[in-house]
């Protein structure tokens, strides 16, 4: 077996773009939640999502224990968020953090993105477990997401050029 060098291996995985997530649960004393980059789609049918925590992670036994997780997709400008989500010892949901709780789990006010999930179940991947999650409420906001490369936030360089169904178009759809 062929070991990489673990250094190496960060600097070139830096270099993924990765969507910003707040995950959050609610545990018996209040909401708890942390920022995470490893997740994404995984399924249509069922609709299932992955995140993929450090075995250490308090959230993770929160989750575990709650059976239960919210996936809220930060957007441009949320770096703050992203941060103080990020650092130990901060009060994650105090003071400028605006939240309310949708399907029973901490939501983040403004967020880009919003996945409700029940735990569907757990893989062992390495110093990491990986949470599949059975999407059982969603929302979005028309808003630019937050990404995650070279250590540094930003977000889809052409986003606000894409091409925009026309409201007729959309009505159409809303229709079918």
């Amino acid at each position: 077996m062929t070991t990489v060098d673990a250094h190496r291996f960060r600097a070139v995985m830096a270099a993924v773009c990765a969507p910003v997530t707040v995950v959050t649960t609610t545990a018996a004393d209040g909401p708890r939640g942390a920022t995470v980059s490893s997740f994404t789609s995984l399924s249509l049918d069922p609709p299932l999502v992955s995140v993929a925590f450090d075995r250490r992670s308090a959230l993770l036994a929160e989750i575990l224990a709650a059976g239960r997780f919210g996936v809220n997709l930060l957007g441009q400008g949320q770096d703050d968020l992203a941060v103080r989500f990020a650092t130990r010892g901060a009060d994650r949901f105090g003071g400028e953090t605006a939240w309310f709780t949708d399907e029973g789990l901490p939501r983040l006010r403004d967020a880009a993105g919003w996945v409700a999930c029940d735990l569907d179940r757990t893989v062992e991947a390495g110093d990491h477990l990986l949470l599949f999650g059975l999407v059982t409420a969603l929302g979005r906001a028309e808003l630019p997401p937050l990404v995650y490369a070279h250590r540094t936030f930003g977000t889809h360089s052409r986003y606000a050029e894409r091409p925009r169904p026309r409201i007729t178009d959309q009505i159409a759809a809303c229709a079918r």
